[in-house]
């Protein structure tokens, strides 16, 4: 009966080693796994913020070409208005030769 109890030990023994073996294997796999996640964080973290700068210069410059825009209109309008003057000139006071 002792051998008997003496085999179950050992099997029960080698199975202990084999969840404890398992089990640190487990928490590895856990580490790493937290590891890549924490990684993962930092680098949507950083695309966030690099998100953020780019939708603010992206304002700053829409706003600059509406700027733009109004100030070529208006200088167009200008233009425009001199060369209707300078039309209306030419038919008062045509240039002979």
């Amino acid at each position: 009966m002792g051998a008997v109890k003496d085999g179950e030990e050992m099997m029960l023994q080698k199975r202990n080693e084999e969840l404890e073996k398992a089990l640190k294997e487990s928490k590895q796999r856990e580490e790493k796994m937290k590891s890549e996640l924490q990684r993962a964080w930092e680098r949507l973290r950083v695309a966030e913020e690099a998100e953020e700068r780019l939708c603010s210069q992206l304002g700053e410059l829409e706003a600059e070409a509406v700027n733009h825009a109004r100030d070529c209109h208006v200088r167009i309008l200008s233009l425009m208005n001199e060369l209707s003057q300078a039309h209306n000139h030419l038919h008062l006071h045509p240039v002979t030769n």
